[in-house]
């Protein structure tokens, strides 16, 4: 290849790159951590709140249908199944919130984080694509925290 013919074609590669880089630039200021963690909070609360209300009667008394959950199907060790649905359906009513709220965030996605773990590990093995989509959100926000728009923003908590 001769000098000129690589000289070209460093510079359509650098010009491409250039525009590239610019626009992954942009896109980096547009798409800021405010808006992916206010993305993952409200993904992950959705997710875990609306496990937690097909559990309940009313505001917060477990359905007979939860304890047989845990009892039959979830099978979670060292736990009495009464204990695990009252525990579960709890946290999936608490954390959630927290997590919308933007406050004690990665408390929350760690709590979560353990749920899903127990949840992979004993109850639905199989199920790993759904879980480490969940993972990734929740280890974001146990990683870089609520982001700005957040209580915990607004009253000094990372």
């Amino acid at each position: 290849m001769s000098q000129a013919t690589a000289t070209a074609s460093g510079a359509a590669t650098g010009g491409l790159r250039g525009v590239w880089n610019r626009l992954a630039d942009r896109l980096t200021v547009l798409i800021g951590h405010w808006l992916l963690a206010l993305g993952a909070r409200v993904a992950i609360a959705a997710i875990f709140f609306l496990s937690g209300r097909t559990k309940v009667d009313g505001l917060l008394t477990v359905k007979d249908s939860a304890y047989l959950l845990f009892r039959e199907e979830y099978k979670v060790p060292l736990l009495p199944p009464e204990l695990a649905a009252h525990m579960a359906t709890y946290a999936e009513h608490l954390f959630p919130i927290l997590l919308v709220l933007g406050l004690f965030t990665r408390l929350s996605a760690l709590a979560l984080l353990g749920m899903t773990a127990v949840i992979q590990i004993f109850v639905y093995p199989d199920a790993w694509p759904t879980h480490l989509s969940w993972a990734t959100l929740m280890l974001y926000l146990a990683g870089r925290g609520a982001g700005p728009v957040s209580l915990d923003h607004a009253v000094g908590l990372k």
